[in-house]
């Protein structure tokens, strides 16, 4: 379900000009390649990484950007300046490039041969302010772009250029990616609400609705045999508790067939993540637990009660992390408090559908059934565990009006505080950064939901790059440097710039 990382390109392109002469551009080109192979062969680089010749004037410039945006493997651009590259030559193809750029500012040498530096050697290694032409007319033309800076063989480099490259392949997956919504949202709320139009031609996918019906008569093709070897594979991932080996038995053989079905519902509908909602269940016999969870683990966005919006988040930061093996990443809700002074607590977890790959790796999830007191359906089956200590974020798509808002929260994840032998649900525990006075009332301030998508494998920083690469989008990070009135003046800030850029 998830693609496959090394089947996206990053181009490195570089950038210079024909005042130079032959020579040098040999050299300009020979140091190009060679940085783009080691970038390529560097195993934390998570796509493949494609050299392309030196661009010396405007209509190559042209040719390029018009190759990348066709190009379905492309998903984006290391641009460089080598030498002094003038920029008028990079307006009218950075008028029409289609694809992100990261603006690395480097150079090959690292450092100044002090005894033979002499011009040629200076002609050559322009770096230094050859970055900054090319800076200046990506702002003057307000392009939204990361600037990478320091020596192309740091760790520190490479890092920043890997998180941004897994947010290039997030905004690639959402293009043209479709969501299902399986009924409308829960009635009556307003954060699972926005605008699905607006929603395609900001980020590029798309979101509609079947009646639950359609899924019921999927489901109702499954036979026998694709049950039994399901529950099989139940019992050899997972601790099954015993009513469900018994006199339960029919109710994970029910859970079974509902994630056969709902998986080939989106198999061949060629989705990336859906909704459903536990106010419109006709036809169905219990509310999708276990199958949404396993289903998740597998990449699919998912949103409860309708909320397209926090499956979408899902999917692109299960894209982000493929291969990371630092955590997982799961829909989300904080659902209570522990308010003990100076140990304050989120209890996150929700009626049913936390992805267990963020489960605890000291022991396997539990399958458990219990009684839904909403819904009214028969008892649904469910993974239930806890989950490992570790740093996170939370993230929620907001619709705000006239614009979308991206809003992080960092957390760190605790170990329980006790055995909790009666929460019949999967949940993890977390301290929100800065604390949990100013993260909860900065939250609400922000008008954050209520939903979110929980991941211990991506940072704030793979949320700033993916928001600069959707462009004119609102991002609000809550971290250890916030304060309220600092935030009050964010938000204030933010709304008098957005009345004024809400393309």
């Amino acid at each position: 379900m998830l693609p496959n990382l090394k089947d996206f390109q990053v181009w490195f392109v570089t950038g210079s000009q024909n005042l130079y002469g032959t020579s040098v551009l040999q050299q300009v080109d020979e140091h190009s390649s060679q940085i783009a192979s080691a970038f390529d062969q560097d195993e934390q680089i998570p796509v493949r990484i494609i050299f392309k010749p030196v661009l010396k004037s405007a209509a190559e410039i042209i040719e390029l950007c018009q190759m990348a945006n066709v190009n379905k493997s492309c998903v984006g651009l290391i641009l460089w300046m080598h030498t002094f590259s003038p920029a008028k030559m990079w307006i009218n193809g950075l008028k029409i490039l289609q694809k992100p750029f990261v603006h690395l500012h480097t150079q090959f040498n690292r450092d100044i041969p002090w005894n033979t530096i002499d011009m040629s050697f200076m002609n050559l290694n322009q770096s230094a302010h050859g970055d900054r032409e090319f800076g200046h007319i990506c702002s003057r033309m307000k392009i939204n772009r990361k600037v990478i800076t320091g020596h192309w063989e740091e760790k520190q480099v490479r890092e920043q250029l890997s998180v941004w490259m897994r947010a290039a392949c997030a905004w690639a997956d959402w293009q043209g990616a479709r969501f299902v919504r399986f009924g409308d949202n829960m009635r009556d709320v307003s954060v699972t609400e926005g605008d699905k139009v607006e929603a395609e031609v900001k980020f590029g996918y798309s979101v509609n609705t079947h009646g639950i019906g359609d899924l019921v008569a999927e489901i109702e093709q499954v036979n026998e045999n694709d049950i039994d070897k399901l529950c099989q594979e139940y019992e050899q991932q997972y601790t099954i508790v015993e009513e469900l080996k018994n006199e339960k038995k029919a109710s994970l053989r029910e859970a079974a067939k509902i994630e056969i079905g709902l998986r080939k519902f989106l198999q061949d509908g060629n989705y990336k993540g859906f909704t459903d909602t536990f106010e419109d269940l006709h036809g169905l016999r219990q509310l999708p637990g276990i199958a949404v969870q396993r289903l998740m683990k597998d990449g699919y966005g998912f949103g409860a009660e309708g909320d397209w919006k926090t499956a979408t988040i899902v999917r692109a930061l299960k894209v982000m992390s493929i291969g990371l093996n630092k955590g997982g990443s799961s829909f989300m809700e904080d659902y209570t408090y522990h308010l003990e002074a100076n140990n304050e607590i989120v209890l996150g977890a929700h009626m049913l559908e936390i992805c267990e790959s963020i489960a605890s790796t000291k022991i396997r999830p539990s399958c458990e059934i219990y009684p839904l007191s909403i819904g009214g359906k028969e008892d649904p089956v469910r993974l239930v565990f806890d989950s490992d200590a570790s740093s996170a974020i939370n993230v929620s798509l907001i619709d705000m009006g006239n614009r979308f808002r991206l809003l992080v929260n960092e957390v760190n994840a605790i170990e329980p505080l006790s055995a909790l032998p009666n929460l019949p649900v999967a949940r993890v525990l977390w301290k929100p950064k800065p604390d949990m006075r100013i993260a909860c009332t900065a939250w609400i301030l922000s008008g954050g939901a209520h939903h979110t998508c929980y991941s211990q494998a991506v940072t704030s920083e793979y949320i700033r790059d993916f928001a600069d690469i959707i462009g004119n989008i609102e991002c609000i990070v809550i971290d250890d440097e916030t304060t309220i009135n600092g935030l009050k003046n964010e938000l204030k800030w933010n709304d008098v710039y957005y009345s004024f850029n809400n393309k």
